[in-house]
């Protein structure tokens, strides 16, 4: 209950108010903006308009916008460079953490995730999946390293962009396996996988969801995951350490983040509407039908795991010489 002095303070707008008693004042001004840093098609924006459905019902009117290019860090660059009022998230991946790396190496790092970001909550823990093209004969990751070694020249593999997580993936099971492929980058997951569709590419990967109709359907063929456990809904692809590539082993994650310098209010707003968003039911059974897991952690537990991640990848896109 508040008493007069702190009833008082919130009238005269000082900032004693209680911070839960701000954060249930604010509501957006106008429709909520969730960049997607990638063309439309992927499972990042997939997911992306499963979320902005979700919070029409709840905060208000929310639209995807389709920001892609330089391996998400045009979007990404975008909403760090945004008005920090909540009015503009952005809805990124685990390529944030690659491709963020390999400019900070380059010196051409435009942001920073740990100081230009304010991590959210995990909209959904998806994982990444290597695929083959169906005419490629091999059925996991060992039998595609040694059809690649056989070929000359070398086959073509694609990525969604120079840094991104798909090209250092490629770059570690080269590096790994000793063999050659020659790297063919994309503006996203979408367009990479309709060349991976038409043999154009014929290797690369991407994140489940948004494959795993052409794996279904005999188009695309799953060779191993970079999670540390088996798809829940494809148990038989095994993971890259069961198939002798720990080097691989990268989580899939995509997830919310605001601006830095977004007021804490604002911030705990957006995690309430985002993580109950997460779990409510029509939101978490399209997710797993979808090949994920539904998110909706704390906004610490979220930023520790991207930071854990970037710290862990920085080292090797370094020792790979990833360049943009």
């Amino acid at each position: 209950m508040l008493n007069r002095r702190t009833l008082g303070l919130a009238l005269a707008g000082l900032p004693a108010a209680p911070a839960v008693l701000r954060a249930q004042s604010w509501t957006p001004s106008g429709p909520i903006r969730i960049v997607v840093p990638f063309p439309a098609g992927g499972t990042t924006d997939i997911l992306a308009r499963i979320f902005a459905q979700r919070l029409g019902d709840t905060l208000g009117p929310a639209v995807v916008e389709n920001r892609g290019g330089g391996g998400g860090s045009i979007g990404a660059d975008y909403v760090a460079k945004a008005p920090p009022d909540g009015q503009v998230l952005l809805f990124h991946n685990l390529t944030f953490s690659t491709t963020t790396a390999a400019l900070e190496i380059a010196g051409r790092a435009p942001h920073r995730i740990e100081t230009d970001f304010a991590p959210i909550t995990l909209g959904a823990a998806v994982p990444m999946i290597l695929l083959a093209n169906a005419q490629v004969p091999a059925r996991d990751l060992t039998e595609f390293v040694a059809w690649a070694k056989a070929q000359n020249p070398p086959p073509f593999y694609g990525s969604t962009g120079p840094g991104s997580t798909m090209h250092m993936i490629s770059e570690v099971l080269k590096r790994d396996g000793q063999f050659q492929m020659e790297h063919i980058p994309f503006r996203g997951a979408a367009p990479l996988v309709q060349d991976l569709l038409a043999g154009r590419v014929v290797f690369g990967g991407d994140q489940l969801s948004s494959s795993l109709q052409h794996i279904r359907g005999g188009a695309l063929r799953p060779i191993a995951t970079l999670a540390d456990r088996r798809p829940r809904v494809l148990p038989e692809v095994r993971t890259v350490r069961e198939q002798g590539f720990p080097n691989a082993e990268l989580l899939g994650w995509n997830g919310f983040f605001a601006p830095a310098r977004t007021p804490a209010p604002v911030l705990e707003r957006l995690h309430r509407e985002l993580a109950a968003a997460a779990r409510h039911e029509s939101v978490a059974s399209r997710i797993l039908e979808l090949g994920a897991e539904p998110g909706g952690n704390s906004a610490q537990e979220f930023g520790a795991s991207v930071h854990n991640q970037i710290a862990a990848v920085r080292p090797l896109v370094q020792a790979l010489n990833i360049q943009m």
